[in-house]
């Protein structure tokens, strides 16, 4: 079986490899793709594998953006932090989900789908019925963390984030006050359960609050630096990639 992973976390992308190695070592990675822009200019040139593995959120835009731009021939497992986008009405033809930290067994049962019944409807056609259906669907963002506390528990409100850095493997709150608490949440999961109108996924190491910024200057090779308020010696580049999204986030 080929394989095409698109995904725009390295430890995740690696993870995925080193779980379908496990599954089937005789599986081939054709290729590892990192941006919208990038797929679609892979699967322009090069014929197309047995499966495609998709992270929903990239670099530069959703994952669903590839479509419009180019018709795949293959079927489609998409790869999700957060169950928003998990539509079991989608588990048919050549459409499947997967919610993240991706389990072995999860993934081999997706596989196992897809060579059991062969894709009776192109993956345009499908992705097209499911942006539809979250055109119609009612979006929830996360309000609040509920986070250990001594002997029990606190809560802290998403109206007091800062931003969301992650250091030494850890993701941590910076919150309005100054202070920072300790997740166990990756970056990508709250990148998905955060309203998109008020937090940015700046880069891999900070999602910021709209309120949180200072000023933006031009920066080397394409890149924008922010300044935050709070913490104005944190080093925040928007990566050349992502500047077109964040001009049409702050313009809104």
């Amino acid at each position: 079986m080929r394989v095409v992973i698109i995904e725009d976390e390295k430890p995740n992308a690696t993870r995925l490899k080193n779980i379908l190695l496990d599954i089937a070592p005789d599986i081939t990675i054709d290729a590892v793709l990192d941006t919208v822009s990038a797929s679609v200019a892979w699967f322009k040139q090069h014929p197309h594998p047995d499966v495609a593995l998709m992270d929903i959120r990239l670099a530069d835009g959703l994952s669903f953006d590839i479509f419009p731009q180019v018709t795949l021939t293959c079927p489609v497992i998409f790869t999700t932090a957060y169950d928003e986008y998990a539509i079991r009405a989608f588990k048919v033809n050549s459409v499947d989900y997967l919610l993240k930290p991706i389990e072995k067994d999860d993934l081999q049962q997706a596989l196992e789908r897809i060579h059991q019944q062969p894709a009776t409807t192109e993956p345009t056609v499908m992705v097209q019925q499911l942006l539809e259906f979250f055109k119609q669907k009612e979006v929830t963002y996360r309000s609040r963390f509920m986070l250990p506390f001594r002997d029990g528990y606190k809560t802290v409100l998403v109206a007091d984030v800062d931003y969301i850095f992650y250091a030494f493997n850890v993701t941590h709150l910076a919150l309005k006050d100054k202070t920072q608490v300790a997740l166990t949440h990756t970056m990508d999961e709250l990148e998905e359960q955060l309203d998109p109108s008020q937090f940015f996924r700046a880069n891999r190491q900070h999602i910021i609050n709209i309120s949180s910024i200072d000023n933006i200057q031009h920066y080397f090779n394409g890149k924008l630096k922010i300044t935050l308020k709070r913490d104005p010696d944190r080093e925040v580049l928007v990566s050349k990639e992502k500047v077109p999204l964040f001009k049409q986030w702050l313009d809104k």
